[in-house]
């Protein structure tokens, strides 16, 4: 099967991120390069475009798409095998002395969702992994299920996936792995399913989504990265540089919604207190008061995009 994934916002993240020959521009999740192929365009001849992704077929994958029928220079093109929490160390390995744009496109790209030996999918029946960078993560889905409590099931499906049936799911996970080992997706989705009450089940997604976007984000410490990867991307923005992170729930946007206002506000102490002491002084402008969201047409044509919110800010 071929890794494909087509670009969410890419007309918008192209506007905002205003790349032009010579610009450094990090592509921080590079999945099919659908993003990084357009940005590569854009900074030719005499810039650089980093892209970086721990997913080995995803580097596989670029690779081919931004060589191929192209004469790019050796120069112009970095790919780096990592995750986007470790931002300092890949980039000084790479040896980047500053970036002008920074892109975070979030979540599952299509081809992790796609391919079933993944294991992403409620969809489809496959081993239990859900692990980004198989060759270097250890803990998997499967492990998470037998291994954590009641307690900690219930913690990650209600405050990571938002689910109301959060308690109750956990319960019968508990319960069902002390029958039988589970370590198939199919397993666990019919678990989900006799947990969550019929009447539930007949309206809205299917019972399984927020669960195994729970997991997910548990195996890989998405939100732990998220956090560090901004903050890293922050401290490389040249003066006018800008990032944009490209989000698909609440909690991600949550997180870059706050970190970016973290980052723009200045003083903070209290309106009575006459000289500021604190010393706090802002470093990014919000560029998107409210977020970007893809179009009626781009929805249509790519369902994956509906939930995409944009958000941007400018180094000062």
């Amino acid at each position: 099967m071929e890794y494909r994934h087509i670009p969410v916002l890419l007309a918008e993240v192209t506007q905002q991120l205003q790349p032009h020959p010579g610009s450094i521009i990090v592509d921080c999740t590079l999945g099919g390069a659908g993003h990084a192929k357009r940005l590569l365009d854009l900074v030719t001849p005499g810039g650089l475009l980093v892209g970086i992704d721990q997913d080995d077929a995803a580097l596989v994958a670029a690779e081919d798409t931004l060589r191929l029928g192209q004469q790019i220079p050796e120069e112009s093109v970095k790919l780096l095998k990592g995750n986007f929490a470790h931002l300092d160390d890949l980039l000084v390995s790479a040896g980047v002395a500053y970036v002008d744009g920074f892109l975070f496109d979030l979540g599952v790209s299509s081809p992790q969702l796609d391919f079933p030996e993944r294991g992403f999918s409620y969809r489809e029946d496959a081993p239990l992994d859900m692990r980004m960078d198989p060759g270097s993560q250890t803990l998997t889905a499967a492990e998470v299920i037998a291994t954590y409590s009641e307690a900690d099931l219930a913690r990650i499906a209600r405050d990571y996936g938002e689910d109301r049936w959060a308690s109750r799911i956990a319960r019968f996970i508990v319960e069902a792995r002390t029958r039988t080992a589970i370590t198939t997706t199919g397993q666990l989705v019919e678990i989900i399913k006799a947990a969550v009450p019929a009447s539930a089940r007949r309206e809205g997604p299917h019972p399984a989504k927020r669960t195994f976007q729970a997991l997910r984000i548990e195996v890989n410490d998405e939100l732990g990265a998220l956090r560090a990867g901004l903050q890293a991307s922050v401290r490389w923005l040249s003066s006018g540089g800008r990032v944009a992170v490209i989000s698909y729930h609440s909690l991600e946007d949550r997180i870059v919604k706050q970190s970016l206002a973290d980052l723009s506000r200045g003083c903070t102490c209290p309106p009575e207190i006459p000289v500021c002491t604190c010393g706090n002084e802002p470093v990014l402008r919000i560029l998107t008061k409210r977020a970007i969201t893809p179009s009626s047409e781009e929805i249509e044509a790519n369902p994956r995009a509906r939930s995409a919110k944009l958000r941007v800010a400018e180094r000062r």
